[in-house]
């Protein structure tokens, strides 16, 4: 394996993205999760010519007429995307006030910005696969790339694609369930494959069984109509429940629970429910979740399982056996209204 080390002014770097010759890969790439006040640090960085962490590129197609090559950005998109975002005026870089606009710069320090050195490292003619591991293993502290992005590195089929469409559907974005920088890190997408995973499973521990999915229907997932359907129902009983927005259902464990047990009855037992009284019912119980403490319920006065819902929805709720325990209870919810 070729891994070359050399130096390339960043002038080169950007004239190679612009023509297209250096070639990001955003199925491999982490989502673009750098806050404005990140670049700015980076570009002080820059700015101040203190070195960075070398960014790493393969080679990509060549045109067998011409001869000209083309290049993958392996790892250091966000970087370069900083450094073209400064260098363009982009609007999606708020400079502080101690960042001049490069457009302000004097003539001798536009020179040195555009011959500053960025160490490269060319890893040569590398399989796709490879290159992907590469990436995984680049990113792989703790401090770096989350477990999600890591799968997205590695995934870029057809099961990752389906979750995606569902978490940036209109259900969730009407909501606002997911936060930004949730969907910066794609925790939005993980939240989603975990709830895939669990209807077509059954609760597991933490993410550890999406892996094995993903790379199951990586090339095709016939089930895809019949998955889409079925969540499309879920999200539609849910909906017409019409919970306000300060609801606990909208916090993350809680939701979790209810689309899962919502599928349960619909489609799993196909037992007809009516969403009037399962939202009444729901409401009644979320309340009292809401509402105890227990430093004060010593007696169980509010409820057995209201207190152990409670506990469940407060630590390690994603412990496979704190979420089997809120399956049965939220389940047991709904059927006292059939």
């Amino acid at each position: 394996m070729k891994t070359t080390a050399t130096n390339r002014k960043i002038r080169e770097l950007l004239t190679a993205l612009r023509e297209a010759k250096l070639q990001p890969r955003p199925e491999f790439q982490r989502r673009l999760v750098w806050t404005n006040k990140d670049k700015c640090a980076f570009l002080q960085t820059v700015l101040l010519e203190y070195p960075f962490p070398e960014i790493y590129v393969a080679a990509g197609e060549v045109d067998l007429q011409t001869g000209e090559g083309k290049e993958m950005l392996v790892d250091g998109q966000q970087r370069i995307t900083t450094l073209n975002q400064y260098f363009i005026g982009s609007s999606d870089l708020r400079l502080g006030k101690d960042i001049p606009a490069y457009v302000n710069l004097p003539i001798e320090n536009k020179e040195k910005f555009l011959q500053y050195d960025v160490v490269v490292r060319d890893l040569g003619k590398m399989a796709i696969d490879q290159i992907k591991e590469v990436f995984k293993r680049i990113n792989s502290t703790s401090y770096s790339l989350n477990a999600m992005e890591i799968h997205n590195a590695r995934f870029e089929g057809e099961f990752k694609s389906f979750a995606e469409e569902i978490a940036q559907g209109d259900f969730f974005d009407r909501h606002r369930f997911f936060s930004a920088a949730e969907i910066r890190r794609m925790q939005d997408t993980l939240f989603v494959l975990i709830y895939i995973t669990t209807i077509m499973s059954t609760y597991f521990n933490r993410d550890y069984e999406i892996e094995a999915y993903l790379e199951r229907y990586n090339d095709e997932f016939d089930l895809k109509p019949d998955i889409e359907r079925e969540i499309s129902k879920v999200l539609d009983f849910v909906e017409r429940c019409q919970f306000s927005q300060n609801s606990r259902v909208w916090k993350k464990a809680d939701l979790f629970t209810l689309l899962v047990e919502i599928h349960r009855v619909l489609i799993k037992d196909r037992v007809q429910i009516n969403h009037r009284p399962v939202a009444s019912a729901l409401n009644e119980f979320y309340e009292k979740v809401d509402k105890y403490d227990p430093a004060v319920d010593m007696g169980n006065v509010i409820g057995k399982e209201v207190g152990e819902y409670y506990k469940a929805a407060l630590q390690a709720t994603n412990d496979r056996g704190n979420r089997i325990l809120r399956g049965q209870i939220i389940q047991g919810e709904i059927r006292k209204t059939l």
